[in-house]
Formats: structure tokens, sequence, C-alpha cells
């Protein structure tokens, strides 16, 4: 580990958040002299962020902690393009209300994580439709385009993933990387911004800001990006059998926000505090050399802390009490109805067993409305098979109905 003068870069890699970055010595120099604006974009594509971007999310968080201000970068305008950047396809135009309306609620979650306001430390978020939308063509090709190589996009492992497939990457997605280093130059200009943050996937994007930045204004503006987060097993952080793991309640409720931090593997819990909690190094230390049923009271307190930042403290400590309930007073008889089971069961008789819908017209309602849930999976097959082993299966109906499938 580097050791770092500035209390931002010796924060980012305390806590594990350095993949790459570029100039370290002056960036450390920098830091720790002044108040550096950084930002990270964010495309809106839907209503809600899931735990994908979480990591960028506590970054900025990070930021703000050692002293320094986070600008959050909506992608009004890059969004109605979309970021090709290791997709396998384009993604879907979105219309300008969809945008604004998705802009508004995700700006819901990062109030929860960051201070806004007009101090120098205080968070802003801006709208890159503020500058793209008024670019014209010619002047804006003349100007900016000239300082990129054909040659040298086509290089990037992003680009080229999708070429190389022989999948179609049409001219709008191209000109993205182009807008996205636009993107910095315009922030170091609008609010003196020194510093673009982002995942490993963004570092080519990265770069070519700061390249274009030092060419057309001759400032030095730096990058930092993060590891891929995936779980011990090789899995994408955030991905389960029902899909993202979203961070809006709207979009997934309190209870399985909780439940997937707690079914967190035993070899991530180190890690996923010192990412997505503010608990202190030396307890984290403490929590992770748990070993044996211990280790579970690890996964409680990061699925507690974790839940309380984005959801609220109220919220966790409501999560915390449903998984006593349902776990503890319900695998011991208590008052969670339960069903016996000999070895499996379709999901509509499971919630009609349990008493969790009144038929199985009613199940095959809730299913379809999104409301029945195994475990913190939504239920979207109402042919599914749920098979029950030693530990009973969490049913839900809904937010608040809840019971066990218990093998007989």
């Amino acid at each position: 580990m580097t050791d770092y003068s500035s209390d931002l870069l010796r924060l980012l890699s305390t806590r594990g958040y350095i993949h790459q970055l570029t100039d370290a010595t002056a960036l450390d120099a920098l830091a720790a002299r002044q108040v550096i604006p950084g930002y990270i974009g964010f495309d809106p594509t839907a209503p809600s962020l899931h735990v994908g971007s979480l990591v960028q999310i506590m970054l900025l968080r990070r930021l703000q902690q050692s002293g320094h201000k986070p600008i959050v970068l909506m992608g009004g305008g890059t969004g109605k393009i979309g970021d090709p950047s290791f997709k396998d396809e384009a993604r879907k135009m979105l219309t300008e209300d969809t945008l604004a309306t998705n802009v508004a609620s995700i700006r819901r979650i990062f109030e929860r994580f960051l201070t806004f306001g007009d101090g120098p430390t205080d968070a802003v978020m801006l709208d890159n439709a503020q500058w793209l939308d008024a670019l014209e063509y010619i002047p804006f090709l003349r100007d900016v385009g000239q300082h990129f190589s054909i040659n040298r996009m086509l290089s990037f492992d992003s680009v080229k993933l999708r070429l190389d497939r022989e999948q179609s990457l049409s001219f709008l997605e191209f000109n993205y990387m182009i807008l996205q280093a636009y993107d910095f130059l315009e922030l170091s200009r609008r609010a003196g911004c020194r510093l673009q943050l982002g995942g490993s996937d963004q570092w080519g994007n990265i770069v070519n800001g700061i390249e274009l930045a030092r060419r057309m204004d001759g400032t030095e503006v730096f990058g930092v990006t993060t590891p891929l987060i995936t779980t011990a097993d090789g899995g994408k952080m955030g991905k389960t059998m029902a899909g993202a793991v979203w961070l809006h309640e709207d979009q997934l409720p309190h209870f399985d926000y909780w439940q997937f931090w707690r079914n967190t593997d035993d070899r991530d819990v180190g890690r996923f505090l010192r990412l997505f909690t503010d608990l202190p190094l030396d307890e984290i230390a403490r929590l992770e050399a748990l070993e044996g049923a211990e280790i579970n009271e690890a996964k409680k307190i990061l699925a507690d802390a974790a839940t309380a930042l984005c959801r609220g403290a109220d919220a966790a400590a409501e999560a915390a009490e449903t998984a006593r309930k349902t776990f503890e007073e319900g695998s011991a008889g208590g008052s969670l109805p339960t069903f016996v089971v000999e070895g499996s069961i379709g999901i509509v008789d499971a919630l009609v067993g349990l008493g969790l819908a009144a038929s199985r017209g009613e199940a095959r309602r809730l299913i379809k409305g999104g409301g029945a849930r195994v475990g913190a999976d939504k239920v979207t097959d109402e042919a599914l098979v749920v098979t029950v082993g030693d530990e009973p299966v969490r049913i839900a109906a809904g937010k608040k109905h809840h019971g066990l499938l218990v093998r007989g």
C-alpha cells in the first residue's frame, strides 16, 4: 500500500477503492493543498440506481468525507445516446420527459449519501444536457473532434468487444466517448473540476478527458478508477436470481435490501464493510477475523450499516427486526405461518398453503404484479418450483406478509 500525504488518497487506499490513478504524486500533492472538485457521471436510464453503482456513490461520499467537493453529473445529454462500454447491444432511446423524471428520482438517493449545498465542500448535481444540448455540430467537430484519433478509439476494449463479436456499434454510440471527454473539459471550465472518478471500465474515457483538457486549455486534471467489484465466487456485485438490487425502496423493499447484505459470502465481509459502510477500520478488522457461526454477527452489522446509509436507520432497524421474527421466531415455531413441504413445491401452491394468497388465481395475480418473493428474489415465473432443505425458506407476499416453508 502506497504512503500518501493527502487525506483523500489515504482514505481511498485504506478502504480499497483504488485500481488505477493518473500521476499519483501530483494528485496527492494537490489534494493535500486545496479542495478538489471531483465528479462521477451517471446515466439516468431508470428511476433508481442499483447496488452495482454503489461503490461509485460511496467514492463521492469518501471525497466529501476527506474535505473535497463531490459533483454528481447526471447524463441527461449522454443518456439520450447510451454508453456503449462493454454492452452487447445499443440501449433503447429514452424521451426527455423520462430522463427528467429519472434524474429527479435518482437525486433522492444521492441526498442520503452526500450533503448538498453552496459551501466549498458541499455536493452539487449537474446535468450534461446543459452544455451538450447547446452544441453546434460543425464547431464541435472543428474544435474538439480534431483531438481524437479514430485509430486509438478503435483500440479501446469497450469498442473492440463489440467489433470482435461483429455486433453493431452505431455512429451515435461511437461519439459517446468524445462527449464524455468533453464533459470533463466543461466541468473543468465551469466548476474548477480537477478529478474524474469511475469504475475500471471507464479508464479509457477518463484518459480521453484528461488529454482533451490538456490539449485545449493546458489544464492538468486527474483520474482515479476503482476495481471491478465481484463477489468471492466470481459473480457480479449486486446481481441475484431476480436481477438488480435496487437502491430505491420503490423498486425493492427494505427487508430484501437488508437481506442482500446479510447473505454476503463469508470471504467478502471485510471488503464490503470497508467499501460500503463507515465503520472504523479497526472494528472491521475485528469483525472480518470472526469465524464459524460468529461471522453471521458481522454480516448482520454489515446489513444494518449498509441499509442505514441507503434507506435510513429506521428502515435498517425495521428490516433487522423482520429478519429476527422471520428466521428466529419462525424457525422456532413462533407467530409466522409455516407450511410443511416434502422436498419441493410450486410457488403458487406455496403461497396458498401459507395463507399468503386466498386462491391459486390470487397467487398468480400476486406473482404477475411482482409482489411475490422467495428469499430476496422476486418471483417472475408462476411455474417456479421451490426446493426446501434443512433451513426454512422465506416466502413473502408484498412488503409485510411473510411465511416459512419447512421440510417435513
